[in-house]
Formats: C-alpha cells, structure tokens, sequence
C-alpha cells in the first residue's frame, strides 16, 4: 500500500477502505490539470500543519464535488521538505487524525497539485511569477511561524532579490501589479493574533523601501493598499501537530502501508509521508476577498467577520484554553509531571483547571456567537488535552509565563471588576497565581530542584522570592507585596484588585513544606 499506487490508479480501493482509510473521491489528475491552466490558491510553508488541516479541508471541499481546483504549495525555507516529502510520493500524504481514545483516522490527501520551491535560484521561480500573474488567483496564504514575517534592514538592502519570505512575497506581488493590478487576499493561517496585520507590515515594509529607492512605482504602494485589490484579512487557526509519532508509525507499518518513513532535513524539519495530528480543529477566518475564495466552508471553515475572529480569539487565549494550560503547566512541573495528557488523569489537576474554565473564567467570557464557548472548553478537557498521543509537555508550555499571565489571567480579573462582579467566587485562579511564586523557587513538592522553563524575566523574578524559604513557617513575607503588585507581570496591581492578600495566604500554605503543593491544591479544589 503506496501513496503513489493512488496516483497512478494501480491499486484496490476495497482493500484501502477495509483497514479504515479515506480515499479521494474526486478525479486527481484532472484536479490538477484544471488548477495548472486556472489556479485559485497558492500557499506558503509546505509543512506539517498546512498538509494536516489547510491541504486537508481543501480534499474535503473537493471530495464534496462542489469545487473543482487544488492548492499549489510553495516552500520559502526548507526546500528540502519539497524534495524529500513533495516530490517522491507525486505532491500526496497521509493525513492521520488523533483520536483522544487511542484511535486514528486515515484519510489520502490530494488536493495539492503542484510543490515549489520559492526562490529565484530555482526554476519554480518561474512557474510562481506566471502563476502570480494568473488572473484566476485569488488567494495566497501562509503557515510559516509568526517568525517568517519579519525582515531586516540587511534583506530590505537586497532590492528585489530579498531572502526573507515577505521579501519574496512582495517580488511576486510586483509581478501581479505588473500584469495589471489584479486583485488578490492574502491570508495568513499562522497561529498568533491578528495574524493579517503581521503579514501586512512585513510586505509593505519591502514595498516602501523599495518604492523610496526607485525601484517599483508610488503606484506599487497605491495597490497594495487598495482594498478593492489586496487584503490582509485575520484568521483563528487551532490545530496541534506533533512530529510523526512512533507508534502511529507502527500503526500504519499494520496495515500495510508503506510510506511511513521518517524524514529530517539539513533544517532540522521532521516530517514524513504521514502527518500525525489531533482531531479537533478550528480555522476561522475574516471573509474578506477581493477575487473570490476557494470554498473552504465546504471542509469545515467558518467565515466570519474581523470582530467575530477577533472574539474568537479573545475567548480561546482568555478562558476557553490557554489559561488552562498555563495552570496545568506551573503545577504539572512542581508535581513532577512531563505529560500533559498524564496531568489531565490526577485526581486535583483535571478538576482544578474544569473548575477553572467553568467556574471562574467562563462568567466573563467572550462569546464570538460562530463557536460555542462551552463546547470549546468541552473539547479541550475531554478530548484535546487528554489525548495520549500528545507529547505535549508542561515544561514546554511552561516557558514565557511571565509574557502570558497578563492575558491568559489578568483580562479575566479585570473584567470582574470592570462588571462589579463578586471577586469571592475567585478561588483556582488566586491559586494558580500563587502557585507561580512557588514554582519560580525551582523547587518541587518534593522538595528537589527542577529547571524553570525559559523565560526573559525568570532570573529577575527568581530574585524577589529568593529570600522566601519553604519550610520555614515564620519569616519575612514582604517579597510577596513587590511579586503580587507587578502590573507588567499579571497585567493589574493584585493588591489594587483586592486579591492580593487572598494569594499570599495560598503562597503561605504552598511553602509549609514537602507534600504543601499537592495539599494545597487539593484543599481549594475541593473546597470549590
């Protein structure tokens, strides 16, 4: 059972379909053939989560009969990932779904029909310039990391042959402007806020020095600032994706499927012909085009407006799951815990932070109206957070507290007291907060030293507690007042909120001694 089998029609779809895996419904070479001569798509970054969901709800639009037209896929970094997990299996991959049971589910993706490497030095280049010129494109995207929309002044120098990504872009736009100042959105699917305007300063940060050195017109700028042409409309995009994951491998190797070879590039990108992921997902996105759309609503995607994605947003970083990691993340690491999904079994950690979400944060929370909030915060107890397959780990999702509290906790304590909201019903969350003072002591509850996750404030945070012994009932406490009163460390004064002397009783109890945080914990999530 090879991918390439499915390519050429050489194979038993019974068979296939027997040991559980979905199967392109649609013809794929004259998907292919339709979108070579008229393309709609092209998108940025050939990596795993474009090829798990993007790619992935694209096959379903197609499979549906309704759409006509495939995806061509450009690489801006590591031109590798083309030629190892593009080119040998003819531009098809294994999409695998995580199932939070311990199940998977198998589906062919084909909807991309062509993989470029996007750069000058390689004759796709060419290929990008005649598709860019296309007037049928009506949309390019992105999943490169929020890191590929930065620039520099070096590659800003390098005229119209940049390195970086926007560069790139930009030199590609210019073609389009050129051949008529055609319409087009460009549409980030990276996972960080308001991610439209960050692929927007980084094109027009190219466009206008190039402009001020004379090397595309004024009109240039004109056009990409015309919304009747180009847009940068935001999107929410959830999706996790680990790397393949060995025992998916064994999995498939059962069924007989072959494909299944690890493949590491030079850059250190771990992929394969499989992509593993988990099976919840969420992409909403701001309908906001100027050439027509591919119909991604048709697999699964929610068109909406900027506010609502922006909503969308609000409610999964302020309440639905990010505080809910956090919390998991400073407790999991005292307690000695290196899985997430081992966390969500322990008898206090999986009701502290459903307690948390429900009890807590969800009274304030922002209902974008397109998702439920409780169905959302349901999916990530249940079924995302728990999955065995996720090697997700509360060290890693440790790292940067200090840059995160400010958002994930602080904008839910604010809106209490902007709505005169009775701050007595705050238990879990003063909790968590206080949790923090003690896991910055890098000391477990069994009182042996662990590393604190990287963090840009964690030695000058370290410093304020040093002087806090745990075990030692009687001492000097005043350290907690210049911790808890940081606005830049949990977005308000805690003392200011009326909260503060609440968290330092907690603190007290954290640092009674070995065995104080899982009693602690225990006693206020019971007591909630």
């Amino acid at each position: 059972m090879k991918l390439n089998d499915i390519f050429s029609g050489n194979y038993n779809a019974a068979e296939w379909e027997a040991k559980g895996y979905q199967l392109p419904k649609f013809d794929i070479k004259a998907v292919r053939e339709k979108t070579a001569k008229q393309p709609t798509w092209v998108h940025f970054g050939g990596g795993n989560i474009f090829r798990a969901f993007p790619a992935a709800i694209l096959n379903d639009a197609l499979n549906t009969g309704k759409y006509d037209r495939g995806v061509i896929v450009a690489e801006t970094f590591d031109f590798e990932v083309i030629d190892k997990a593009y080119a040998p299996y003819n531009n098809l991959s294994l999409c695998v779904n995580l199932c939070s049971d311990g199940s998977i589910e198998k589906k062919v993706i084909a909807s991309v029909t062509e993989a470029l490497k996007a750069d000058p030095q390689f004759p796709d280049w060419q290929r990008l310039v005649e598709i860019f010129r296309n007037p049928t494109l009506q949309m390019i995207s992105f999943t490169i990391t929020e890191k590929g929309y930065t620039y520099n002044d070096a590659d800003l120098a390098r005229g119209l042959k940049p390195v970086f990504a926007m560069g790139k872009v930009c030199a590609l736009l210019y073609e389009r402007f050129k051949a008529g100042q055609r319409p087009l959105t460009i549409q980030s699917m990276d996972n960080c806020s308001h991610n439209g305007d960050k692929v927007k300063a980084g094109i027009m940060a190219y466009a206008e020095k190039w402009a001020a050195d004379g090397l595309v017109p004024d009109d240039f700028l004109d056009y990409l600032k015309d919304e009747t042409h180009i847009t940068f409309p935001w999107s929410m995009i959830d999706k996790i994706t680990p790397r393949p994951h060995e025992k998916v491998k064994e999995m498939l190797a059962a069924d007989g499927f072959e494909d299944n070879d690890y493949i590491e590039t030079e850059k250190h990108t771990f992929t394969a012909p499989f992509v593993n992921a988990e099976e919840v997902q969420y992409l909403v996105i701001e309908d906001n085009y100027t050439n027509g759309r591919p119909p991604l609503d048709l697999g699964g995607a929610l068109y909406t407006t900027r506010e609502t994605v922006d909503k969308v947003e609000t409610m999964k970083v302020t309440t639905c799951l990010n505080p809910l990691h956090t919390a998991m993340s400073i407790y999991g690491c005292m307690l000695g815990y290196t899985l997430i999904s081992a966390e969500m079994a322990d008898e206090d950690l999986r009701p502290f932070i459903q307690k948390i979400g429900y009890m807590e944060a969800m009274p304030v929370v922002t209902d974008p109206g397109v998702l439920n909030p409780y169905e959302f915060i349901g999916a990530v107890i249940n079924r995302r957070l728990p999955n065995p397959f996720m090697p997700d780990a509360p060290q890693r999702i440790a790292m940067d507290t200090s840059q995160k509290l400010p958002i994930r906790f602080g904008e839910t304590l604010k809106k209490y007291i902007a709505r005169g909201l009775d701050k007595s019903n705050l238990v879990l969350i003063p909790l968590t907060l206080a949790g923090y003072a003690r896991y910055l002591k890098g000391v477990d509850d069994n009182c042996r030293p662990f590393q604190p996750s990287p963090d840009p404030m964690l030695e000058e945070l370290q410093a304020i507690v040093a002087p806090l012994e745990i075990g030692k009932g009687v001492q000097d406490w005043s350290p907690l007042k210049q911790l808890y009163s940081r606005k830049d460390v949990f977005g308000l004064d805690l003392y200011e909120a009326g909260l503060g002397e609440q968290i330092e009783g907690m603190v007290k109890e954290l640092f009674a001694g070995p065995g104080a945080v899982r009693a602690t914990l225990h006693k206020y999530v019971q007591a909630r």
